[in-house]
């Protein structure tokens, strides 16, 4: 069944797909029927244990019933009203009282454009246009952020940079991650109106930053009346309800957020200081639009997951499925005499074989991408699904139970022993 979707998907998409990472699966993408908890079921009839869980946003597993009905219920309504409706006062108020930075909110529809929107805020608020990131930094499929973007680019060896004007490329500025000398450097030198960041980078593997270096955006940012920007699209309630800002206590200017504030329905928010915030239209001059801005599915399948996460241990069982999965996979790779280093945070995590330590894109390029893609080949084979790029994370959620990580350990273990 998969192999015949295949074929007639290479006769209408580019590839063969909508989305670059779904074509990694080789000799072809296996298609899902449906889902359910922390599997995926495929046309082909087999079952999945889902690490992947569509690449971050279903930290509370797949169609938890708390979240389905009340998108249900909000579906009976109605889907699209042209107008506000009472949903996003509510998931705003939920997102506010949470992410240390959020004075007010505007909601869009997915993270490319909550990062796209930052960005023209940082430049309409300090009257400057360049902007400063970082080399594998991925801040969604729009020309700035594509500049020296990670990710899927990487994964096929392609460049970001094709199709982007020269005068886009012109206005962004780049530094190592990690690297505050080059950053210090950049904004002494150059008119940055804003420099964004992964707080903890989620699209080359997982690379976590070095003690201080957030600090030290924070410091120099202020120092040069930059705007700092997290892109928690993320980090933001994975890490915890107040996002990697609360858990590093380092607090940005702007924040982009996505993937579980929609609780798996597309979605994206810019949220910061009232003063920046309110630079955009109708009150201010910074314009931004959006047919679907704030569509009421979004929202009430946001509101559902938040009110989840407040009240249940959804956050104590990802990080002790992620810390059992990545500790066994860690001790089994030792008593191979493998090379490899393991990133970990929380419920997130990314092993690099070939290589002893990750602190940055340009280390993260150096593993061994072939035999990454060889584990996930045979992980699949043992019924788990973990990304088929080296540079994206393998994520736990609320749903991944000892049972299911009892599975997950049987299948390293085979897997380990036949590589």
């Amino acid at each position: 069944m998969s192999e015949n979707l295949w074929k007639e998907a290479l006769k209408l998409f580019a590839g063969g797909v909508n989305s670059p990472v779904r074509a990694a699966v080789k000799p072809y993408p296996f298609y899902v029927e449906k889902a359910e908890g922390a599997y995926l079921y495929t046309v082909d009839g087999k079952r999945l244990i889902d690490y992947v869980l569509g690449y971050g946003p279903l930290f509370l597993g797949h169609r938890h019933p708390y979240v389905e009905n009340k998108i249900i219920e909000q579906l009976q309504k109605g889907w699209l009203y042209g107008t506000p409706s009472p949903i996003e006062v509510k998931l705003a108020e939920k997102i506010i009282s949470h992410i240390p930075s959020a004075q007010k909110i505007r909601f869009v529809n997915s993270g490319t454009e909550a990062t796209m929107l930052a960005l023209r805020l940082a430049r309409g608020y300090t009257g400057r246009e360049k902007i400063l990131k970082f080399n594998g930094n991925y801040h969604g499929a729009h020309d700035y952020g594509l500049v020296e973007a990670g990710s899927a680019a990487t994964e096929f060896n392609v460049s970001t940079s094709n199709g982007i004007p020269a005068l886009v490329r012109n206005t962004v500025e780049i530094c190592e991650y990690n690297d505050l000398g080059c950053v210090e450097k950049k904004l002494k030198n150059e008119d940055i109106a804003g420099v964004i960041v992964e707080p903890i980078m989620g699209n080359m593997g997982l690379i976590l930053p070095e003690k201080g270096f957030l600090e030290g955006l924070r410091e120099l940012t202020r120092s040069y009346n930059t705007l700092l920007i997290f892109d928690e699209v993320i980090t933001g309630f994975r890490l915890g309800l107040s996002g990697a800002q609360g858990y590093f206590n380092v607090i940005p200017d702007l924040t982009t957020l996505g993937k579980i504030i929609g609780g798996g329905l597309p979605i994206g928010a810019v949220a910061g200081k009232s003063e920046i915030i309110d630079l955009l239209t109708p009150s201010g001059k910074v314009f931004n639009a959006g047919t679907f801005n704030a569509n009421p599915l979004s929202m009430a399948a946001g509101v559902a997951t938040i009110e989840v996460l407040e009240r249940e241990k959804v956050y104590d069982t990802a990080r002790d499925s992620a810390n059992a999965f990545s500790e066994e996979l860690k001790t089994l790779l030792e008593k191979k005499g493998i090379t490899f280093t393991l990133n970990r945070v929380e419920s997130m995590f990314q092993v690099f074989f070939g290589v002893r330590e990750v602190k940055n894109a340009t280390q993260a390029k150096q593993s061994d991408k072939s035999f990454y893609f060889r584990v996930h080949q045979k992980m699949l084979e043992q019924g788990v699904f973990i990304p088929p790029s080296q540079f994206e994370v393998i994520f736990s959620s609320g749903v991944h139970n000892s049972h299911i990580v009892n599975a997950t350990l049987e299948a390293v273990k085979k897997v380990i022993t036949e590589l």
